[in-house]
């Protein structure tokens, strides 16, 4: 996959307000991470649609599961988030040529 596909993915999974607000709250957790009980908590969401989301989150790279007893543990998988950040930014301010030989 490309990084231009990998980033698309990404932000695609971002796209919709819960998954936003659950990676957020992922993100403001840290490496401490939550389960998905926690989750549920701060955002007043039932578990089955925040496994939903939460699917599509690790479908796009952006947040790693780990099974802890009865308890699936979410934490942000900040290599990938940051890979995201940097390719969005990569040549921010470098400008951009109209000319259609030199163009993008």
């Amino acid at each position: 996959m490309t990084e231009h596909q990998t980033t698309a993915r990404a932000l695609a999974a971002l796209g919709h307000d819960t998954r936003l607000a659950i990676f957020r709250l992922l993100v403001r957790a840290g490496e401490d991470a939550l389960t998905v009980g926690e989750i549920g908590a701060h955002l007043n969401a039932a578990p089955s649609t925040l496994a939903h989301h939460l699917g599509a989150l690790v479908d796009a790279g952006l947040i790693i599961q780990r099974r802890d007893g009865r308890n699936i543990v979410n934490r942000v998988d900040f290599d990938v988030m940051r890979a995201t950040l940097s390719f969005l930014t990569s040549e921010c301010c470098t400008g951009v040529s109209l000319l259609k030989e030199t163009a993008a």
